[in-house]
């Protein structure tokens, strides 16, 4: 799995500098259904959870990243919150006490890229499609009965740079392989680099994606929606959850 420990401590300010928008990422969470107990996988350094949490005091929040500066970021951004747990963790081995209502990921572990009227294709941070696999069990066992599973929406990868927030370069590049691509992250303060981080990515069509999912309990709900920002899954009764992780009707 990809590991952003040279981009942790740069990662705000890039993520910040128009990359993402995290009022309209949590606008699309809070339309759910019974948004009770909230998962995140890949939480980073907790910029979507700080929304989320700011937004719904009362919920229960959990964020998952395999990345400890990103982590420590997080726990220090989300310290004011009481009702935020986080734990660095590897999702082929997750392990909560219980189950959520709602999972979550936004450019974390597991993203659709959606590329005009094309079909979607999943892009994974895992190159190895057993533990791809693997994951994806463990995951659907912490999403409670007909909970719900929200995977983002991203735009088509392409090389680009740009001036970002604080003056410096920010550019990445990407490189197609046999399972997917490999991107290339750059962070230049004038001529000196700050920040080199190559994550291998592995890519999945949208039939694959959705047997895959399928195959853990967890079925797509096609949804009519402008700027939509996540695709939907619904996890069915009583699969692939254990009878410990139940969430009390």
């Amino acid at each position: 799995m990809g590991d952003y420990s040279n981009m942790a401590s740069y990662y705000d300010v890039i993520m910040t500098s128009g990359y993402y928008d995290y009022a309209k990422i949590v606008d699309s969470l809070v339309l759910q259904d019974s948004i009770e107990k909230v998962l995140e996988i890949g939480c980073g350094t907790g910029l979507i959870l700080e929304e989320l949490a700011r937004r719904k005091p009362s919920i229960q929040i959990s964020g998952i990243d395999l990345t400890a500066p990103m982590l420590a970021i997080a726990k220090e951004r989300l310290k004011p919150f009481k009702n935020v747990v986080l734990s660095q963790q590897d999702v082929c081995n997750l392990s909560l006490p219980s189950a959520h209502n709602v999972a979550f990921s936004y450019g974390g572990v597991w993203y659709f890229v959606i590329d005009g009227d094309k079909e979607p294709f999943l892009v994974s941070h895992i190159s190895d499609h057993e533990a791809n696999l693997q994951g994806l069990e463990k995951m659907a066992q912490h999403i409670a009965p007909h909970g719900t599973l929200m995977l983002g929406i991203q735009g088509p990868h392409h090389d680009y740079e740009t001036v970002i927030s604080n003056g410096m370069k920010y550019s990445q590049k990407i490189d197609p392989t046999d399972i997917g691509f490999t991107k290339h992250y750059y962070l230049d303060d004038g001529p000196q680099t700050l920040m080199a981080q190559t994550v291998k990515y592995r890519t999945y069509s949208f039939e694959e994606a959705k047997n895959m999912l399928s195959a853990y309990g967890l079925s797509y709900v096609p949804e009519v929606r402008d700027n939509k920002l996540f695709l939907r899954f619904s996890k069915a009764w009583n699969i692939f959850t254990p009878a410990n992780l139940w969430i009390p009707s």
